[in-house]
């Protein structure tokens, strides 16, 4: 018996087992075997014998020698044997169950659904099977050389078109910005004392000379030359000390 963790996970794995499952697998595993399992679905395959001569029938010579259920070793060798007959048939790896799956009752679910893998592969290669679903058949194409090459010439739909207005020659916002024309041939950017037309022009109104609010005031004109006027001359701009 299974106790703490893992019996919580057996208790898992049991709520996922499909009733209905169940008994199309009987059906169609009676039907094809034609022996009977019995009353317990899983303990009618555990020594693996109806499990080889199912295998027999889907795809003949599979397993070429059935154990009789003497002992638990020749049990197991039946249901080995079967899971490596199944592989043979087509069933992926991963949707094959473990023998000790079967053997120990610890995963029935799993168990379930390799014998509906092997039901779909046997649909697949044209058995008359109610249940499973048939898979899908490789469509293979082979193409000339010449015929390959000839398509990295071709612009796919997906990729759109060459055609029409484009973004080329655009500048991403953030990208920094020349100052000259890399298509001209000129390795080195203009000098310094050249205004681009990026930047605008030097020409027309602009705010050279004003003065900035809040800024100090100079009582004289430094491009003329001029002293600081002395503290006894009054400055035109000062204003006037005549008249009222």
């Amino acid at each position: 018996p299974a106790y703490g963790l893992s019996a919580e996970v057996k208790n898992k794995l049991a709520q996922k087992y499909d009733p209905q499952h169940e008994r199309e697998l009987r059906a169609w595993i009676e039907g094809t075997t034609g022996r009977r399992i019995g009353d317990n679905f899983m303990d009618g395959l555990k020594d693996g014998v109806i499990l080889c001569e199912l295998i027999n029938k889907l795809q003949p010579g599979s397993v070429p020698k059935v154990n009789e259920p003497v002992q638990n070793w020749h049990k197991l060798e039946n249901i080995g044997n079967f899971l490596r007959a199944i592989t043979r048939y087509g069933v992926k790896p991963h949707d094959i169950f473990e023998a000790n799956d079967l053997f120990e009752n610890t995963n029935h679910t799993q168990v379930q659904s390799t014998l509906i893998a092997l039901a779909s592969q046997a649909k697949t290669k044209g058995n008359n099977v109610g249940l499973g679903v048939k898979y899908a058949e490789k469509q293979q194409r082979r193409f000339h050389p010449e015929k390959l090459r000839e398509g990295r010439n071709i612009i796919g739909l997906q990729m759109g078109t060459n055609k029409f207005a484009s973004q080329q020659g655009m500048t991403a916002y953030g990208t920094r910005r020349h100052l000259y024309d890399p298509k001209l041939g000129t390795d080195q950017p203009l000098d310094q004392a050249t205004i681009s037309l990026q930047m605008g022009t030097n020409k027309g109104a602009s705010q050279a000379g004003m003065t900035a609010p809040g800024t100090k005031r100079q009582i004289f004109e430094p491009a003329l030359g001029m002293e600081h006027c002395d503290t006894l001359t009054i400055g035109l701009q000062m204003g006037s000390n005549k008249g009222a």
